[in-house]
């Protein structure tokens, strides 16, 4: 059966699957899971990610255990699908005054009419072939076993159970990395109330990091605190994507020209060096979303941004938080190009992004200042 419900979660898309055993409730590996998890909320490790820090009536942490929000479950699914593309990394050479869009968030597909990819988000994608896999699961099974499946919404750790299905196993930037894949790939689960036999259990993937530390070294803000460990209230992902309202300012030179999400620490990884490249129809990089002009970005209304990015990753983060990210990587560029749409901004109603501008107007004056300083200091 496990040899069947994998090569349903392939012919359905995916290019890795597992079946992970749900630890028995307090067992060791649930213990120590429960311990790391509950340890990283406390120390305030989630920000303000409210859904990460959800308890029930009992006032347990809901994702501190499956066994909290789903007493049936007994096994997980874990599907993983390929977003890698043959396009420039974040850390190449770019052109000038351009920002950087999390690699994920470039899919789109073919429109029937030709012409541009359309924005393609991978939570339809992979729950529509979630669905696939899990009809097939019911076939074989029989329609008295429970399932639910998830792609980034259920109260489940994924990379924990990717980990225990010998997917892969969790690098040092806290990512799942697979050895012929690397970690450009996103992951959804199905979990269900179907016993793992022992024929069918995996071992845990093991972990092949060694004594690299390239993603550690690289991260700008510090967020990787230690092999394994992140702190989200520093992750430039976080800051550009999930953060609401002011960025602190202490971390805003170091976001550098990221605009959505941030790829540095996988960029670095070795085991990316020679990922595969994603053959998926809907996962398609839209290349004009590759390094793409900060001015562009800054240009557009309500109606262009919807035009770009509805129905993408982007459309949930919105207008109003890019342009803030924007504005931010434009004050890091030093170039004074960008003074006057910084100071129409800075100007306007929107206090956040009003804010922002200020800052990045004295900062591309405190850099312009540092550079004729330094001009002038190396003069005969």
């Amino acid at each position: 059966m496990r040899q069947q419900i994998v090569h349903a979660a392939l012919e359905a898309g995916f290019q890795l699957a597992g079946i992970a055993d749900v630890p028995e409730h307090g067992d060791a590996a649930s213990q120590l899971f429960h311990q790391r998890y509950t340890q990283w909320i406390a120390e305030g490790r989630a920000a303000e990610m409210g859904y990460l820090q959800r308890v029930n009536e009992q006032g347990e942490l809901v994702r501190a255990s499956l066994h909290t929000a789903m007493p049936w479950a007994r096994s997980v699914i874990v599907c993983a699908l390929n977003y890698s593309s043959d396009a420039p990394r974040s850390i190449d050479p770019a052109a000038p005054n351009t920002g950087w869009i999390a690699r994920y968030a470039w899919s789109g597909k073919p429109s029937e009419e030709g012409g541009a990819l359309l924005p393609t988000d991978y939570h339809d994608t992979m729950l529509e072939r979630l669905r696939r896999v899990e009809q097939e699961v019911l076939r074989l099974a029989g329609d008295s076993i429970q399932t639910k499946c998830y792609v980034d919404t259920g109260p489940i750790v994924e990379r924990h159970f990717a980990q225990l299905s010998g997917i892969g196993w969790i690098g040092k930037n806290a990512c799942v990395l697979n050895q012929e894949q690397g970690s450009w790939f996103l992951l959804g689960v199905i979990v269900t109330s179907m016993p793992v036999a022992g024929a069918v259990a995996t071992l845990p993937a093991v972990d092949r990091c060694g004594s690299c530390t390239r993603c550690l070294d690289a991260c700008p803000t510090g967020a990787l605190t230690a092999p394994h460990q992140m702190d989200a209230r520093l992750c430039i992902s976080y800051l550009t994507i999930e953060k609401k309202g002011t960025i602190p300012e202490e971390l805003r030179a170091q976001m550098g020209r990221q605009i959505f999400g941030c790829d540095i620490c996988q960029d670095v990884c070795p085991w990316n060096r020679r990922p595969p490249v994603s053959a998926g129809e809907v996962m398609q990089p839209r290349y004009e979303l590759v390094n793409p002009s900060l001015d562009w970005i800054a240009a557009m209304d309500n109606r262009v941004f919807r035009q770009h990015f509805r129905g993408s990753p982007l459309e949930r983060t919105g207008r109003k938080r890019l342009h803030r990210n924007t504005a931010i990587a434009m004050g890091n560029t030093g170039d004074s190009v960008h003074l006057p749409r910084l100071q129409e901004w800075a100007g306007g109603e929107d206090a956040v992004l009003a804010e922002a501008a200020e800052w990045a107007i004295k900062r591309i004056n405190d850099l312009q200042q540092s550079s004729r300083a330094g001009s002038a200091s190396i003069e005969p």
